[in-house]
């Protein structure tokens, strides 16, 4: 496997590089390891404000790197109910351990069972960035 191609099987992507982690009411959310390892080196996150509303697909935040910047895209719609504000002074959490410490924020869904089925699982999500690449 590539670097940067680090899929968990037990995770949902959106086609916006984001991964999904359903845990209980809520839904954990970050970028998955392929848009990390595109930015490169992290330097700073701008997160959602907790208890601002989301809608599926659209933006809600920005992660810069020296190289670029990208958007950050909420993959459902929701409330947003908790911020990583370890990234405020570790950013490169997201480059070290996109899938653990470097999570960017919470979301308690408000339409999951229907929002859910636009979300990629790893075989698909895989499938998009080797056509990426």
């Amino acid at each position: 496997m590539t670097e940067g191609t680090n899929v968990p099987e037990d995770l949902k992507y959106s086609k916006d590089h984001e991964w999904v982690k359903v845990d209980g009411d809520l839904v954990v959310v970050g970028i998955t390891d392929y848009a990390q390892h595109s930015l490169h080196e992290i330097t700073f996150v701008e997160l959602p404000e907790v208890g601002s509303s989301v809608e599926a697909d659209s933006e809600c935040g920005l992660v810069e790197s020296m190289k670029a910047s990208s958007d950050l895209f909420s993959p459902l719609s929701g409330e947003i109910v908790e911020v990583n504000s370890n990234l405020e002074d570790a950013p490169e959490l997201v480059n070290e351990e996109p899938y653990g410490k470097g999570w960017m924020f919470k979301i308690k869904p408000s339409n999951l069972d229907g929002e859910k089925g636009a979300l990629m699982d790893a075989k698909a999500y895989s499938e998009l960035i080797a056509s990426a690449e």
